[in-house]
């Protein structure tokens, strides 16, 4: 009798097995021993953080520092999971990660894209503002007292002003005016997974082409037919078990060819 498969807990190919490393964990006291053995999890997992991380380049921050946010983010998971609730790390870890990159963008990163001399004129703005809101109580300092504290013109500061507005984003969850309930982020729209469809279509095609003609028409009957086994079984007048056998045999043929040229194309690269 063959022994049991054993199921994947890792939608990451190279994620580590870390959990009974966990178990120990959280079962050491304070110190050395525990610090390495942290140590030695944050730096199985930080390859997982920085792929995180990557997905975020390309907004305005360096990868060196995303990588860092993230493993920021990495060593809170690695701190706080407790393996005891009985759900993985990475299912902790990936959420907690995200979030600490995204915390990131709003505490430090501009909403919008402001040049740098608007950026000062911001900051001029605001603290002048702040300043003269100690000397005139109970009203706000106008724009003409705010130019002459700043030593700036009024064109300036109304610059300014405006950049005080890029610093955050409207909810996507916000109510478009003159709408009855209707959100900001119903009116973006998004990819269309009918394209990736079709891409993926055309790249299997030419290994679709390579199958035996028997094994094409079994695919055919079964994913453009809507036919089950069995009746695709009954019309080709072989057993289902048979029929559940080629199917297998064409998945593993086409997933390998795929994978084939896939690593092809990169190595042209």
């Amino acid at each position: 009798m063959s022994a049991p498969t054993r199921t994947k807990q890792h939608p990451h190919d190279d994620a580590p097995d870390t959990a009974r490393a966990f178990e120990r964990l959280v079962t050491l006291p304070d110190g050395p021993e525990r610090k390495a053995l942290k140590d030695e999890l944050i730096r199985s997992w930080l390859p997982m953080a920085e792929r995180i991380a990557v997905r975020f380049k390309g907004r305005g921050e360096s990868l060196e520092d995303l990588y860092q946010v993230a493993a920021l983010g990495l060593v809170k998971a690695v701190e706080h999971y407790d393996p005891a609730r009985g759900h993985a790390f990475e299912a902790y870890a990936v959420p907690t990660i995200t979030g600490e990159i995204k915390r990131h963008f709003r505490d430090h990163m501009w909403t919008l894209h402001v040049p740098r001399r608007v950026q000062d004129l911001r900051n001029r703005v605001r603290n002048a503002g702040k300043e003269l809101a100690q000397t005139t109580p109970g009203r706000e300092p106008t724009l003409a007292e705010i130019a002459a504290h700043a030593h700036l013109t009024e064109q300036e500061v109304r610059t300014g002003m405006e950049a005080l507005e890029c610093f955050s984003a409207l909810s996507l969850e916000a109510e478009m005016p003159g709408t009855d309930g209707y959100a900001l982020g119903d009116a973006i729209g998004g990819p269309d997974p009918g394209f990736e469809v079709v891409v993926d279509r055309v790249s299997v095609e030419p290994c679709l082409r390579r199958l035996p003609e028997r094994e094409r028409t079994i695919l055919y009957l079964r994913f453009f037919g809507g036919m089950t086994q069995s009746r695709i079984a009954q019309q080709l007048g072989i057993s289902q078990m048979h029929v559940s056998r080629l199917l297998s045999g064409c998945f593993a043929q086409l997933r390998e060819e795929l994978l084939a040229e896939e690593q092809t194309s990169a190595s042209a690269q």
